[in-house]
């Protein structure tokens, strides 16, 4: 019998020290090349013309079937389900019994009784296991689930449905030329069949870099039609491939944060012994690493509560769902701010400089994403040295000019164009992932910026969760 997490968990002398040292590096997007021209162009695309991403590799799918399918769904979810009918699409944010963070995916309302959910793991592990758990009155739950694995863990290759993302100014006028006729008149987050060189696709109405667009789906084997078609109807719009290297960094002017830490690790509640007890060691949380400058006291340090995270407005108390006394607790309490931070460019040029200099070099920074662990925190600052919260997802916006990151502040410290400081690198050399090279910390400048930070995502696509503060997958 394979170890379990609580087992792995309790094997471990330090669960933050634990995590910090996992030998993994950021999340991979496998099936595609890491450029197609230059991440450079390709994020300039998605601001100027249109892109195509591909994201049929690395995300998980699970679908819910069954009588009580929505009913199990919406007992596990903060947010409303009122008016939810098919064909339409809402984020899914669950939170243990203690009211923090476990992820978001998108959900997919695709016809009676049958729900699929996109995304990161921890969301889809929570809900897998919840399909088996008693009901609150000791009842199963009459429901069915399946799950199609991502590809970086699987060997065949194949996929239940292909999934692109167009997006961009010129995307409507993409999928215009791609279907030879004028795309149905959809509302955010409102799904409708289309027909595209004769193949049928699920298109959502959607929006990842900041502009308005659509997600396109449908069965595996007509993965290479749809994309030729999508390519060919683009060549007069100037439609990009973007690979992987330059779509980890999209969410840095959208101010999407696909990084909580799933709050899996501790908690007394027999839910989460639970789980814990029916979650595998080598699932998602028991493989998963920490970066960066942060290092709490204990693991609850990296817990995340709904508000901290920008999805305060989604919590909904209108219906019983897991987490709802914890946060019914919380609603009155102070919650970080979601923020972005742009970086200094004086100080970010000295920080990269030390590259070339003799003596102690600083962490490197890789480009456009500088993420070096699947969760990264790092510590931010007043300029006189007061904590104030933490940065976690980082990285180059080539049509911003700046580097650029996602953080969370005590919002009595947010006033936009205040200078704080950025803890970049970790304490004492570095850990030992193999993403991280001997260094020495060093505080960056940096001003406190409206998140989302690009001015397309912050005021042009009111309709979307740019504007919200609810995400998209990644």
């Amino acid at each position: 019998m394979s170890e379990n997490l609580q087992q792995k968990l309790d094997a471990q002398a330090d669960v933050v020290d634990f995590l910090r040292n996992q030998q993994v590096g950021p999340n991979v997007y496998p099936g595609v090349p890491a450029e197609y021209s230059n991440w450079r162009n390709e994020q300039k695309a998605w601001a100027d013309a249109a892109v195509l991403f591909n994201q049929s590799y690395h995300m998980v799918e699970l679908y819910v079937r069954g009588p009580e399918a929505m009913a199990l769904l919406e007992y596990t979810a903060i947010n409303s389900f009122k008016n939810f009918k098919v064909n339409k699409a809402k984020q899914y944010v669950p939170v243990t019994p203690d009211g923090y963070v476990i992820g978001d995916v998108i959900l997919f309302y695709l016809d009676e009784n049958e729900f699929s959910l996109v995304g990161r793991a921890p969301a889809i592990e929570w809900v897998e296991f919840h399909a088996q758990y008693p009901k609150p009155d000791g009842s199963k739950w009459d429901v069915t689930v399946e799950r199609d694995e991502r590809t970086a863990m699987r060997s065949d290759g194949v996929r239940k449905n292909y999934r692109f993302q167009l997006q961009g100014p010129n995307a409507m006028a993409v999928l215009e030329k791609a279907m030879g006729q004028t795309p149905p008149d959809l509302k955010f987050f409102n799904m409708a069949h289309v027909d595209i060189s004769g193949y049928d696709v699920i298109a959502l109405r959607h929006g990842m870099a900041g502009q308005p667009g659509y997600e396109l789906f449908g069965p595996w084997e007509d993965y290479a039609g749809v994309h030729a078609a999508l390519v060919e109807a683009g060549k007069d719009f100037g439609l990009t491939l973007v690979g992987g290297r330059a779509y980890s960094s999209n969410t840095l002017e959208s101010g999407w944060l696909p990084s909580p830490l799933p709050a899996f690790y501790t908690g007394d509640s027999q839910m989460m012994k639970d789980f814990r007890a029916w979650a595998d060691g080598k699932s998602y949380a028991g493989m998963c690493s920490i970066g960066g400058s942060y290092v709490p006291d204990s693991i609850e340090g990296y817990y995340l509560t709904p508000w901290d995270i920008g999805y305060g407005h989604i919590v909904k108390f209108d219906h019983d769902f897991v987490g709802r006394e914890a946060l019914e607790k919380m609603a009155g309490e102070t919650h970080k701010q979601k923020v972005t931070l742009a970086l200094d460019n004086e100080d970010m040029m000295r920080v990269l400089s030390s590259l070339y200099a003799e003596g102690d070099r600083a962490k490197y920074f890789e480009f456009p994403s500088a993420v070096y662990a699947m969760h990264p925190f790092d510590e931010v600052k007043t300029t006189d040295g007061k904590s104030i919260g933490v940065s976690t997802w980082v990285g180059y916006s080539s049509n911003e000019g700046k580097m650029l990151t996602l953080a969370m502040l005590d919002p009595a410290e947010v006033e936009m164009g205040k200078e704080v400081l950025l803890v970049w690198g970790e304490p004492n050399g570095g850990t030992t992932k193999p993403t991280v090279e001997p260094h020495v910390q060093t505080e960056i400048k940096a001003v406190i910026s409206p998140v989302p930070y690009s001015n397309v995502a912050r005021t042009a696509y009111a309709d979307s969760w740019r504007q919200s503060g609810v995400g998209a997958n990644a």
